[in-house]
């Protein structure tokens, strides 16, 4: 969104619509935007809107019906830093005010606006942002947590697996998983995968902030050379896409201050839904590209493989993935291991 100075009724339909793709939303008026939250750790201000994922039936993550199935949203914690170059714009309150108020003359002057006038406004992103936040999941509970606390207290990890469900699930073997995949493309690497199926992009934030990435302001002894990086899907229940993409933004920031030596492998969320128009594959492609401009070719690499997956409709090619849509199967994970190896070996070098 630009920053609003001045209007003119001529351009103001203009206006509106260049805002509402920018990242302003005409919604319902009984739409609120979030309270203000604290700074977040090192003193850094926080990012936008945003809030847990979720699917049908049960758990934000990687998968339907799982780990947090039922379970509450959690108020943010403290913000994360959020690098500028996926940060949303948000308008000063005079900015605001001054938009509410060319918005409010548009619906004087248009009848149809004049109509619907009780559903419109514009809403800036909220102060907080929850999913560049260090909160808590549900589904990083001890279990998970602390053997991860543990492994990178003990450091020996030359690549480091982030993520959600679909990349947990590099570990579950049979014609659904990727164990078989893994150890055929990546035995005798040393890979840590701290993923977690049902995660969202503020639970992998506090794992790293509490022990997965450092103690207080100490580096862990774990250092990786490289790390793969795939997280977001799961936030789709709660955050838009430039939301999401502010959290996968904060989370990048983050393993860069934890482990300052190591090269990033940022990947594309991966497709979902049964084609190109699912609202979560839609709102995944505008985070995806959001958070393309976190590449700079030396510390943080970009990688968006989800069209191998795909046919020239848009639908996923017969068995890569799970009936759900959503995870891979063997096949998938094959696809994705020879996507990135050569690159992973590449960045430990």
């Amino acid at each position: 969104m630009n920053t609003v100075r001045s209007f003119h009724a001529r351009p103001l339909v203009r206006t509106l619509c260049a805002l509402a793709l920018a990242g302003a939303i005409v919604i319902p008026a009984t739409a609120q935007p979030g309270a203000p939250g604290q700074q977040g750790p090192g003193g850094f201000p926080g990012g936008a809107p945003g809030g847990p994922g979720g699917f049908p039936g049960g758990a934000p993550g990687g998968q339907r019906g799982g780990a947090r199935g039922g379970q509450a949203a959690q108020p943010p914690g403290p913000p994360a830093p959020v690098p500028a170059v996926v940060a949303m714009a948000r308008p000063t309150e005079a900015e605001l005010a001054q938009l509410n108020a060319a918005v409010k003359q548009f619906v004087a002057t248009n009848p149809i606006a004049t109509k619907y006038q009780s559903l419109i406004t514009v809403t800036p992103p909220r102060a907080v942002n929850p999913a560049a936040s260090f909160s808590r999941s549900g589904v990083r509970n001890d279990a998970r947590h602390n053997p991860f606390v543990e492994t990178a207290k003990a450091g020996d990890v030359d690549i480091l697996f982030h993520g959600d469900s679909i990349t947990d699930w590099w570990q579950q073997g049979g014609a659904q998983g990727g164990k078989e995949v893994f150890d055929k493309h990546f035995a005798g690497m040393k890979i840590a995968n701290f993923a977690i199926a049902g995660d969202t992009t503020q639970g992998l934030l506090w794992g790293l902030v509490n022990g997965e990435g450092r103690n207080g302001e100490t580096p862990v002894k774990m250092q990786p050379k490289a790390i793969m990086l795939m997280i977001g899907t799961n936030n789709t229940g709660g955050s838009t896409g430039p939301e999401i993409a502010e959290g996968v933004g904060a989370v990048v920031a983050e393993l860069q201050r934890d482990f300052p030596s190591a090269k990033i492998l940022l990947l594309a969320i991966f497709p979902r839904g049964a084609g190109p128009t699912d609202a979560n594959r839609l709102k995944n492609d505008e985070a995806n590209k959001i958070i393309a401009k976190l590449h700079d070719g030396k510390k943080v690499f970009f990688m968006d493989i989800g069209s191998k997956f795909l046919d020239d409709k848009g639908a996923f090619l017969p068995g890569l993935f799970r009936g759900d849509n959503l995870h891979p199967a063997a096949p998938g994970y094959e696809v994705w291991a020879q996507a990135v190896k050569d690159k992973l070996v590449e960045l430990t070098r």
